[in-house]
């Protein structure tokens, strides 16, 4: 049964809804994609309800929520600019839940809601659930892993000593570790059986990253990174955001665990990143077939891979694994579209739970939109 079949039901819900609305005003595009969103993320489910806490009422959390992913929809990147939207277009307040501009709360009080969704991994929650109920019963063919920075506004975490001195460390104590038989993150990784141990143990705090874009340019960046397991529809499956210095291998175990937890696939599809044995042992437990683009260690291998590469393209030859691997597209669309259209550009919070809820607000709308598009 595909994808389309199995949210039939949740597309008649969505084509009603858009009907009976179309019937007392008109609809602008964005306001039917934002409608439709709504309708299948179902975000009300996750929000806590405060109505029998003693004290004075508090704001609509629900309204909030569908504001917030209404902010990502419209590309605001102020919730000021939210708030002035909502006082002035009555279909937005409507379909968020507010019946009059009165209602709608002020800038101070969506902050303080903002700060309780993310303390509650709101949009992580419904994220998580939007694509476990998307594929059950479903079988994905590749999923790609990759990262993408994630900049940030904020003081970073200043280190001891300069770049070079620093790699030099780090290069001899995973040389001395090795001499002692101490295990490294990926080896502990792969004993672990509980997979938010290892997330728990995974650094968080902001500071510099550098990273080498898929046209060979060294990109530098301060904040975060964000690791993404995608699949052939360019549809996030899982998310992990760590500190911009960490190694995209570091982070491949417990990705592949989140993403097998809530849909099935076949082929792991990973850069030179990833080349490590750890990972590739990893991954065939789990019953996937890694197809990971070889690491040179020296002068030499790098010289023989781009020789091969060079025989092959004048052969116009290409193995399975090599079409196979080719199927990592969706990973650079998945960053251009989340950086261009779904907040990726504009983050103005600060400190990581928020960050990390605002990032996952728009993993979250990406992923409803890609579904809809699927569906639709």
């Amino acid at each position: 049964m595909s994808i389309k079949d199995s949210l039939a039901k949740v597309w008649e819900n969505i084509q009603c809804k858009l009907t009976l609305l179309k019937t007392l005003r008109k609809l602008s595009p964005r306001h039917e994609k934002l409608i439709s969103i709504l309708e299948l993320v179902r975000i009300e489910d996750f929000v806590p309800c405060n109505e029998l806490k003693a004290g004075r009422p508090l704001q609509s959390r629900i309204a909030m929520a569908k504001a917030y992913i209404a902010k990502i929809v419209f590309k605001l990147p102020h919730t000021k600019q939210l708030v002035e939207h909502l006082l002035v277009d009555s279909q937005l307040r409507t379909i968020c839940g507010w019946s009059t501009s009165s209602k709608v709360p002020s800038e101070s009080t969506f902050s303080r809601a903002f700060n309780e969704f993310s303390v509650i991994s709101l949009s992580e929650t419904a994220h998580e659930n939007l694509i476990k109920k998307t594929f059950v019963n479903q079988i994905v063919c590749h999923v790609v892993k990759d990262s993408a920075p994630i900049e940030a506004r904020e003081k970073h975490l200043k280190k001891k000593g300069s770049s070079k001195e620093r790699s030099q460390a780090i290069k001899a104590q995973q040389r001395k570790n090795k001499k002692l038989g101490i295990p490294n993150r990926r080896q502990r990784q792969l004993k672990e059986p509980d997979v938010d141990k290892i997330i728990n143990e995974l650094p968080i705090l902001c500071d510099k990253g550098m990273k080498k874009s898929s046209q060979g340019y060294t990109k530098m960046w301060k904040g975060y990174k964000l690791h993404a397991a995608v699949d052939d529809n360019c549809i996030p499956l899982a998310v992990i955001i760590t500190s911009a210095s960490l190694n995209d291998s570091e982070v491949a175990i417990p990705l592949a665990i989140k993403a097998s937890q809530v849909a099935f696939s076949l082929y792991d599809l990973m850069d030179a990143a990833y080349d490590h044995p750890e990972i590739k042992e990893h991954s065939i437990s789990l019953g996937h077939v890694p197809l990971i683009d070889k690491c040179p260690s020296g002068t030499a291998e790098k010289i023989e891979k781009e020789a091969e590469k060079e025989r092959k393209k004048h052969l116009n030859f290409k193995t399975a694994e090599d079409k196979r691997y080719g199927e990592r597209l969706p990973k650079e669309r998945f960053n251009a579209l989340y950086k261009d259209f779904h907040g990726g550009r504009n983050i103005l919070y600060k400190g990581y739970s928020k960050i990390s809820c605002h990032v996952m607000f728009g993993v979250l709308t990406l992923a409803a939109s890609m579904i809809i598009k699927l569906i639709g």
